[in-house]
């Protein structure tokens, strides 16, 4: 069981959502509020072990007294907030957004995009065949991982997860500007002439799976990739005396991948290259 040190206490504040009153914590964004009270607001760019990027705007909602629609994680809740999420100008701005996402970007790996383009009737087809697509290959340059830029949002979690905000090692940014702006290491070079540690803490936040272990992406390639099939379960990595929590995903009794638990007090979802990706030696038959 993962026990997580008891913070100094916030008072709660209350606000309204949908006409529902709601009480969270004094820092909340309205997005913890929506949650709190039930309500399933999309969103891409938020994470729970990042500072929010405003960046997808999918998760945006009406504010009573403000001029322009605000996104729900990055907005922090104040008390006597009126919001509401399901409006049609709201919807409106998610349809089009999800549309514009779709029709550029390859969301098939991307958890709940087909749900939302069903709930909110989004027809990305309608800007034709030749809407801006990158059409690059995936690019397979280790045995890690693999980047997938045709199915990258722009959310720029890689970005942060590897910069200042966790790993500190700077090896990923966005590279150009407008239409060509992309996601890129050192002169968009491979991989293995980066500054890349292969963490794979990028990995871990991204949220469409634009960046997914090779395992996976191997297993996706051969059709057998079944996350219904797979078991999870946490133990304490060996490598070290940290004590980093991982989560085994097993399918066919072979470790498929590794994860940490976000809400975990040492790692918050963070691993080294170790830890992540060193688990062969474990399911090793030779």
């Amino acid at each position: 069981m993962t026990v997580t040190p008891l913070g100094i206490p916030r008072r709660l504040l209350e606000f309204t959502v949908d006409g529902e009153p709601v009480r969270v914590p004094e820092g909340s964004t309205v997005l913890d509020g929506c949650r709190a009270a039930g309500k399933d607001v999309p969103t891409l760019c938020q994470g729970d072990t990042l500072r929010p990027r405003n960046a997808c705007r999918v998760c945006v909602v009406e504010v009573e007294g403000s001029r322009t629609l605000v996104p729900a994680c990055s907005r922090r809740a104040e008390p006597g907030m009126e919001v509401r999420t399901g409006t049609e100008r709201a919807r409106h701005s998610r349809r089009i957004v999800l549309e514009l996402l779709a029709s550029s970007v390859d969301l098939s790996t991307t958890p709940g995009a087909a749900e939302w383009l069903k709930e909110y009737e989004a027809k990305p087809d309608r800007f034709g065949p030749d809407a801006a697509r990158l059409n690059e290959e995936p690019r397979v340059d280790n045995e890690l991982y693999v980047r997938d830029y045709d199915k990258c949002v722009l959310c720029y979690k890689c970005v942060d997860a590897c910069g200042e905000q966790w790993q500190n090692t700077f090896a990923i940014a966005v590279a150009g500007r407008g239409f060509d702006a992309r996601i890129a290491v050192e002169h968009d070079g491979p991989l293995t002439d980066s500054a890349c540690v292969y963490c794979g803490n990028c990995v871990e936040v991204c949220p469409t799976g634009a960046l997914s272990f090779k395992s996976e992406f191997d297993m996706r390639a051969a059709g057998i990739w079944d996350e219904s099939g797979q078991t999870e379960t946490t133990t304490v990595c060996a490598y070290c005396g940290v004590g980093c929590n991982l989560t085994l995903h097993v399918q066919d009794n072979e470790i498929v991948k590794v994860t940490s638990p976000h809400d975990n007090p040492v790692t918050h979802g963070n691993l080294c290259i170790k830890g992540r990706f060193g688990y062969q030696h474990v399911q090793n038959r030779g």
